[in-house]
């Protein structure tokens, strides 16, 4: 379900809205710390609320809608997976750790090897 026919026309509010998103995170933080005086429910509310408005600021403007039309096509797409069964997870997983025991014992040969070429043959 990709939306490749939509044809976006970015005006300069479109430009500017993320730039408003991003200074209102900046001043929500901002005033986080700048509020000291007051309980930290109240500044922890005021952050909140500035993040909360920038997030839904940067969603309106034309990247936001592309990445909310991502998101849903995205999850259409989970339910497009085939997931394994029991037996063909089990059966990976077995091919997967006897794969790495004989990695670890072909590294380990070679390790042997090239200790026992430099220390009894180079090295005396």
């Amino acid at each position: 379900m990709a939306h490749s026919s939509i044809e976006t026309v970015n005006t300069t509010g479109d430009k500017l809205l993320p730039i408003l998103s991003v200074l209102l995170v900046i001043a929500g933080i901002s005033a986080f710390y700048l509020l000291e005086t007051y309980n930290w429910y109240v500044r922890s509310l005021v952050l909140v609320f500035s993040i909360s408005v920038g997030i839904a600021v940067e969603l309106y403007s034309a990247s936001g809608r592309n990445f909310i039309a991502f998101a849903k096509d995205s999850y259409h797409e989970i339910y497009k997976v085939v997931w394994p069964t029991r037996k063909e997870a089990i059966q990976t997983t077995i091919v997967v750790f006897g794969f790495v025991l004989l990695m670890a014992i072909y590294l380990w040969i070679s390790d042997k090897t090239i200790e026992w070429i430099i220390f009894s043959l180079i090295l005396g």
